[in-house]
């Protein structure tokens, strides 16, 4: 899955946004747009991907049953989720499902772009980035950093959760501080958003230079062909 629907030498860099659950990727994703990225929210595409009749939503509803629709036909994510998130098999089972259609539509989405402005910057969010190994499928990655308590705090007042239900959902990826291991930037969301935009800026600079030196690789590359 590491293969681009691209020529590999094309100047666009596509930037891997991740973070553990409550991290505030949003955040971080719209202090990015601000500076010029165009950004691919990969929750929005497995929205689009799960929507009433389409095959991805076939598949979920006949391994999980109708009990996890909403009146309309949708699918209840809350219901859907406290069906897997205790249990790996279960998981496995969605994510196979998911997975796969979520990645053609991002290559759309990345093809699309690149149509557009070949030379540009493109954040595209992905919470499971390395649960589902695309790491590869990225120029870079960029971590949003918030504690493991602070995540629990996060999700037990904003969401409501019980501490022991926050707990089984940050159980169910890749621990905070291994992702750090595996990331190229990290920003730390959990001071005063002040701090935040400072790391934003530090890494945005950092992006540009990127995508430069990736553009004249691929004319190097191109003039050599």
């Amino acid at each position: 899955m590491g293969i681009l629907p691209y020529d590999r030498y094309d100047p666009m860099l596509n930037v891997g946004l991740t973070g553990g659950i409550a991290s505030g990727k949003s955040t971080v994703d719209r202090m990015f747009v601000d500076k010029g990225a165009y950004l691919i929210d990969h929750d929005s595409l497995a929205h689009l991907v799960e929507e009433p009749g389409r095959p991805v939503w076939r598949d979920i509803v006949s391994c999980f049953g109708p009990e996890i629709l909403n009146s309309d036909r949708s699918i209840n994510r809350e219901k859907l989720g406290g069906l897997v998130f205790n249990d790996e098999s279960k998981r496995k089972k969605l994510n196979d499902i998911v997975h796969p259609a979520v990645f053609s539509e991002w290559m759309n989405k990345i093809g699309e772009i690149t149509k557009k402005d070949p030379k540009g910057i493109i954040i595209s969010d992905i919470p499971l980035l390395f649960e589902v190994n695309w790491q590869d499928a990225v120029d870079v990655i960029v971590l949003i950093y918030i504690s493991r308590d602070e995540q629990i705090l996060r999700l037990t007042e904003r969401n409501g959760f019980s501490k022991r239900n926050a707990e089984d959902r940050l159980n169910s990826q890749m621990s905070i501080d291994d992702k750090v291991l595996r990331s190229d930037y990290v920003i730390n969301n959990e001071g005063p958003l002040e701090n935040t935009k400072r790391d934003v800026d530090r890494v945005w600079a950092s992006l540009v230079e990127k995508e430069r030196i990736k553009s004249m690789k691929g004319k190097f590359f191109k003039l050599k062909d």
